[in-house]
């Protein structure tokens, strides 16, 4: 399998206090299996929808204990020349670039507004072995509340194309590696909490959104939006009974015109 394009994303994790609670949740919601904990690293545990690597879950490090949030990597073919880049258009680096065995190298990051992400620079670990398939990673979207200053940041550090969803009612960009869109960005509006800061939303394939849904909600999640359908499929938004959001999207379901869209 060939290293995914630099700036597309590449994998997501999420530390949870109570990792066997989470693996039993989506388990039941995304239909995962879990693989065995790696106690080399920090009990890390790949997670798989029809065999192939989808994501993973890990205890957090000592001191490390918070809310639970999905973090999304970047591929990058120079963890270490990604990170300056990050320094140097008003970019924090949390973890600097570590290699993790022969798996690859990874770094953590905040950018300007506020949003953590990851980077990935892939040896035996190239990232998701499935994206767009029930369980598997679907789509992700930046949402801040300063697009002014994450719009900027995201197009210097990575070879982004930009381009607006022509919307007066959203404040909407996308991001292209060539002719492929690969992240959004949403501004957020008051509809969000004023305590909820900037982060990644990631969205994960399902076969039914509205069962995915029930499923997440009997099990102790919120439901923060939708369901609603759209061209791009049914999705909702979701907040998992230890705090981390993400969303679950059936891309089968799509209806309507896809949205007039313009360069930036």
């Amino acid at each position: 399998m060939a290293a995914p394009p630099e700036g597309t994303p590449c994998w997501a994790d999420a530390m949870f206090s109570d990792l066997e609670g989470a693996k039993s949740f989506y388990g039941d919601v995304l239909g995962w299996t879990f693989g065995e904990s790696s106690s080399e690293y920090g009990n890390y545990t790949q997670a798989y929808a029809d065999g192939k690597a989808v994501a993973a879950v890990v205890p957090p490090m000592p001191g490390q204990e918070g809310q639970s949030q999905w973090c999304l990597y970047f591929a990058s073919p120079d963890a270490a020349a990604t990170a300056q880049r990050i320094r140097d258009n008003g970019g924090e680096v949390l973890m600097e670039p570590m290699q993790v065995g022969d798996f690859g190298t990874m770094c953590l990051a905040r950018e300007p507004s506020g949003a953590v992400f990851g980077v990935w620079q892939g040896g035996r670990h190239e990232g998701f072995e499935a994206k767009g398939t029930p369980g598997a990673y679907f789509w992700a979207e930046v949402f801040t509340r300063e697009p002014e200053k994450a719009d900027p940041f995201l197009s210097a550090v990575f070879p982004y194309r930009m381009k607006d969803i022509v919307d007066d009612a959203v404040d909407f960009r996308l991001f292209d590696i060539g002719d492929t869109t690969v992240l959004g960005r949403m501004r957020m509006t008051d509809d969000f909490p004023p305590e909820v800061p900037s982060y990644v939303n990631v969205y994960f394939g399902v076969d039914d959104c509205d069962a995915a849904v029930a499923r997440a909600t009997e099990r102790g999640a919120v439901l923060r939006f939708g369901p609603i359908t759209t061209a791009f499929g049914r999705f909702a938004a979701l907040t998992d009974p230890q705090g981390a959001n993400f969303s679950v999207i059936d891309g089968a379901a799509a209806e309507g015109e896809m949205p007039e869209v313009k360069d930036v």
